[in-house]
C-alpha cells in the first residue's frame, strides 16, 4: 500500500504539469519591453519568472524590481461577487535586511503593505467583466530595492501586465505612475531624494484612450489648476506604459479564456421584475421623508414580496438570478431618477450639502474632541497628546524607501457595526478601516506643524454612517484639532463626489451622459459609479482618493469633479469656521505638559534605580514618560498637569536627602551600618542620608569572601575615609582599609593564628574538640 502511495505522487505532479503545459508552453518565451518615462526607463519583461502562474510579469525601474503573478480559477467560486485577492508583500531581504522580530522572519502584513494591495486592487477590479465570478489571486513580490524608485507604482503596472498576459478575462491593460511637483515643475516616477521637496504625492491608474481609473494623492496645499495639470500629465505617461503591455500581448499572442459560465441574470427574469416593482421602487425613491434606515425597511419589503413571486414564476432560477434580477431593476430605477429627472432619493439639489453641525469640547478630560455630523453620518473625533518618544516606528522598507524611521502624527479610523444598525466583530481594524483612516491622516498632516513638541493621535470612530465617513473624519479631525490648540495652518474640509452615468450603446467605452453628485448618500455610492473624495483648505488640496467603479473615466469628468469638490469644500469650511474659526491661542487646562528636571550625577543612581525601577515605577503610578536630554537633565512629559505635580512629589521623595552635608575630600567618618550583604556593608554617614555601599574590597587589606569574617554587624559603628564621588555614577567612594596599617593588621593576623594554634593544642591534650 506504502509502495502505491509513493507511486501516486509522481503520477499526481505528473498531471499537474500536463494540466498546465499550455499555460507554461505560452510563458517559457521571454520577451522584455521598455518604456521612456522623461529620463528613466521602465522595463517590463515576462516568460523568465513563475512560469506555472496563468500571468506573470517584473517590473523594473532603476534598480527595483517587482514581480506579480495572476491565477484565476477555472470552477465558479460560491461567491456571488467578484472574489479578487490581492497581496502585496515586502521581504526585508529585498533592502538588504534581516527582520527584527525575534523569529527573524516576515510576520503578518503591515500597513503599508495592506494599503499598497488596496492601490492595485482598485486599479485592476473595475476592469474584469461583469459575471466572471471565479476566485483570482494577484500575488505582488518584492524582489529587490535601490532606495530611490518606491515599488508601489511597479507593482501596479506588474499586476497589469500579469493579468494582460495571462488567458484570465480582463480588459486591460491600464498603467500607473506617481507624478510629483518640485519648485512648480511636474516629475513622473520621482526618486526618493526628489520626493523629499515634493508638494504633491499623486499615483493615478489610466486606461486606454487616455482614461482615468484610480487616483490617489496627499498633497501641501496644491492650488487646483496644478492639481489638475498633474493629472493630465500622469494619464498622458500611462499611454505610453499601456502601449508597452500591448506589445508584449500582441508578440505572445495571447488568447483569453472562454468562462464555464459567467453569472448574468437573464432578460426576461429582469423584465418581469421591472414590470413587478419599478413603480414600487420608484415610490421609495421619491419620497423624501424617508431616512437610511426606513428607506432601506421600504426596499427590502419589496425584495422579499419580490424573491417569493420569482421563486413562484421561475423554478429553476438560481439564487443569485433572483438576488440580482431585483438588484438590476431597483439599480436602474435609482439611476433613471437622476439621470432623466435630477431628482435624488432625498430631495437635495446635484450640488447641494447636506446638513451640517459642529460641536467642540465635549469632553473636559481630553486634550481635543470635536462632533461632526452631515445627514446621517456623524463622527466623533478626539486628540491625545503624548511624547515625542511613544511616535509610530515604520517598518523596514518604508524606513529604507523614505529614509523616515517614525512620525509624529495620526489619525485611526474606527467604524462599529451600530454605525449601521449591526452586529459584528469588534477589535482590531480591517483593510476599509485602514485605507478610511489613511486617507484622513493624508488629508490632514500638511496642515500639522511638523516641529511640534508632541507626538498627536487622532481618533476618528464613526457613530452613524450614511456615506462618506472618511471626509467627515477629516472635518472632524482638524475641529478637533484647532480645538486642542494646536496651531494647524489652516481647516481641512473633505466631501464625496459621486457619478451617475450612461453608457454609449454603440461604444460602451463612452459616456452619453453623466450627472456629478455632491455628498453623496451610502446609496449613492453603492448604486453608482464613482467615490470621489477631495479633502483641503481654502487654498487648496491636501488629499484626494477616486475609486471608479466602471473601466474608465474621461479626462473631462475628472476635471469637473474636482471643480465641483473644490464647491462644497469651500461651503463647509465656511460653516465649520462658525464652529472654531482658529486654533486655540492658550492650551486647555488639562493639556500636556512637558518639563525638564535636572538630576545632580550623585543624585542619578538613586533616581533611576536599580535596573532603572524607579523610573519604570513613577512612570506606572503617574503616567508620565521620561527620557534622558543630557548627563544631568531627564524630559518629563505628563498628560496632563495632575500627572506632572504628581510626578514631581514622586521625584522629590526619591531624590530627598534633607540633611545631607558638604563632606571633605579625604576626611574621617564614622559610619554606621545598616546591612550586611555578601559583597559588602550598607553604611550611613548621617542619620537621613541613603544607605552606601562599602565593598568587601574597601574593608580590609586582606582579601575576605563575606563581611562577617571582620566581626562585622548591624548597627556598628566604623571608621572610613571619604574619595569624593565617582564621575560616571555619582555613586560615593568610601574606604575602611585606608585606615587600617597593613602593619597592624598582619600582627593582627599572626597573633590570632597563634591564638588558634594554642587552643588546639591544649583540646587534643584534655580531649576536647576544637
Amino acid at each position: 500500500m506504502k509502495h502505491l502511495l509513493r507511486l501516486g505522487r509522481p503520477v499526481f505532479r505528473l498531471h499537474a504539469r500536463l494540466c498546465h503545459q499550455s499555460v507554461y508552453s505560452r510563458n517559457t518565451n521571454p520577451r522584455s519591453v521598455g518604456v521612456d518615462l522623461g529620463e528613466k526607463k521602465l522595463e517590463i519583461s515576462s516568460g523568465r519568472l513563475a512560469r506555472f502562474a496563468d500571468g506573470s510579469a517584473v517590473v523594473q525601474l532603476g534598480d527595483t524590481s517587482v514581480m506579480v503573478t495572476a491565477v484565476s480559477k477555472t470552477k465558479p467560486s460560491q461567491a456571488q461577487f467578484m472574489p479578487l485577492v490581492v497581496d502585496y508583500r515586502q521581504k526585508a531581504a529585498a533592502a538588504g535586511r534581516i527582520p527584527t522580530n525575534h523569529l527573524r522572519r516576515e510576520l503578518g502584513t503591515t500597513d503599508n503593505e495592506i494599503l499598497t494591495s488596496r492601490l492595485i486592487d482598485r486599479s485592476i477590479r473595475p476592469l474584469f467583466p461583469a459575471g466572471y465570478f471565479y476566485d483570482t489571486q494577484i500575488l505582488c513580490n518584492l524582489l529587490a530595492v535601490d532606495g530611490v524608485n518606491d515599488p508601489d507604482v511597479l507593482a501596479i503596472n506588474a499586476a497589469s501586465a500579469a493579468l494582460a498576459l495571462s488567458d484570465i478575462p480582463w480588459d486591460g491593460p491600464i498603467g500607473a505612475v506617481r507624478v510629483g511637483m518640485v519648485n512648480g515643475e511636474m516629475l513622473v516616477n520621482p526618486t526618493r531624494a526628489e520626493m523629499a521637496s515634493s508638494s504633491l504625492n499623486l499615483i493615478v491608474s489610466g486606461a486606454p484612450c487616455s482614461q482615468v481609473v484610480m487616483i490617489e494623492a496627499s498633497a501641501e496645499n496644491v492650488l487646483q489648476q496644478d492639481f489638475c495639470h498633474a493629472v493630465k500629465v500622469g494619464i498622458k505617461h500611462t499611454q505610453q506604459i499601456i502601449q508597452a503591455i500591448q506589445r508584449l500581448v500582441r508578440e505572445q499572442k495571447v488568447t483569453k479564456r472562454t468562462p464555464a459560465k459567467m453569472f448574468l441574470v437573464p432578460n426576461e427574469m429582469v423584465e418581469h421584475v421591472r414590470k413587478l416593482t419599478a413603480e414600487k421602487i420608484y415610490a421609495v425613491f421619491t419620497d423624501y421623508t424617508h431616512d437610511k434606515i426606513s428607506r432601506d425597511e421600504a426596499i427590502n419589503k419589496i425584495r422579499l414580496e419580490t424573491e417569493e413571486d420569482l421563486k413562484n414564476n421561475f423554478p429553476q432560477a438560481e439564487p443569485f438570478e433572483i438576488i440580482d434580477s431585483f438588484n438590476a431593476v431597483t439599480k436602474e430605477v435609482f439611476r433613471n431618477l437622476v439621470l432623466t429627472e435630477y431628482k435624488r432619493c432625498d430631495g437635495r439639489e446635484m450640488t447641494a450639502l447636506r446638513n451640517i453641525s459642529c460641536d467642540v469640547d465635549l469632553f473636559k478630560p481630553l486634550h481635543g474632541s470635536a462632533l461632526f455630523q452631515r445627514g446621517q453620518t456623524q463622527v466623533l473625533c478626539s486628540v491625545t497628546f503624548d511624547s515625542l518618544e511613544s511616535s509610530i516606528k515604520t517598518d523596514i522598507i518604508t524606513t529604507a524607501l523614505s529614509g523616515i524611521k517614525d512620525k509624529n502624527f495620526m489619525l485611526h479610523y474606527e467604524f462599529p457595526p451600530y454605525a449601521t444598525n449591526e452586529t459584528g466583530r469588534m477589535g482590531g481594524s480591517n483593510r476599509r478601516e485602514l485605507g478610511h483612516g489613511a486617507l484622513a491622516e493624508k488629508a490632514l498632516r500638511p496642515v500639522v506643524p511638523k516641529e511640534f513638541p508632541f507626538t498627536i493621535r487622532v481618533t476618528a470612530e464613526v457613530l452613524e454612517s450614511n456615506g462618506s465617513s472618511s471626509m467627515a473624519s477629516a472635518c472632524g479631525g482638524s475641529l478637533a484639532l484647532m480645538d486642542a490648540g494646536v496651531p494647524i495652518s489652516s481647516a481641512v474640509a473633505g466631501v464625496a463626489i459621486g457619478l451617475i452615468s450612461k453608457a454609449n450603446s454603440e461604444n460602451p467605452s463612452e459616456m452619453e451622459d453623466y450627472r456629478l453628485l455632491t455628498d453623496i448618500l451610502g446609496i449613492e455610492d453603492y448604486l453608482g459609479d464613482m467615490d470621489f473624495k477631495l479633502a483641503g483648505t481654502n487654498k487648496g488640496i491636501t488629499a484626494l482618493q477616486a475609486d471608479v467603479k466602471i473601466p474608465g473615466l474621461p479626462l473631462k469628468v475628472v476635471m469637473e469633479a474636482i471643480q465641483q469638490a473644490t464647491v462644497a469644500k469651500r461651503e463647509i469650511l465656511g460653516i465649520m469656521n462658525k464652529c472654531i474659526a482658529k486654533p486655540r491661542e492658550s492650551k486647555k487646562e488639562n493639556g500636556p505638559v512637558v518639563e525638564n528636571v535636572r538630576v545632580p550625577v550623585s543624585r542619578r543612581a538613586r533616581f533611576v534605580g536599580p535596573g532603572g525601577y524607579n523610573l519604570r515605577k513613577l512612570q506606572a503610578q503617574t503616567g508620565v514618560t521620561i527620557s534622558q536630554v543630557d548627563e544631568e537633565t531627564f524630559s518629563v512629559f505628563a498628560p496632563t498637569p495632575g500627572a506632572m505635580n504628581e510626578a514631581q512629589d514622586f521625584i522629590k521623595e526619591i531624590c530627598k536627602d534633607d540633611q545631607e552635608q558638604q563632606l571633605e575630600f579625604g576626611a574621617v567618618y564614622t559610619a554606621t551600618i545598616t546591612e550586611i550583604r555578601d559583597i559588602g556593608v550598607m553604611v550611613k554617614l548621617y542619620p537621613n542620608m541613603s544607605p552606601v555601599l562599602l565593598h568587601n574590597s574597601q574593608l580590609d587589606h586582606k582579601r575576605i569572601q563575606h563581611p562577617t569574617a571582620l566581626g562585622l554587624e548591624v548597627g556598628q559603628e566604623i571608621q572610613v575615609k571619604y574619595f569624593g564621588r565617582d564621575p560616571t555614577d555619582g555613586r560615593m567612594r568610601l574606604s575602611r582599609k585606608v585606615l587600617l596599617s597593613p602593619a597592624a593588621t598582619l600582627v593582627k593576623t599572626l597573633s590570632d593564628k597563634l591564638s588558634i594554634s594554642m587552643g588546639s593544642d591544649h583540646n587534643r591534650k584534655t580531649g576536647t574538640e576544637s
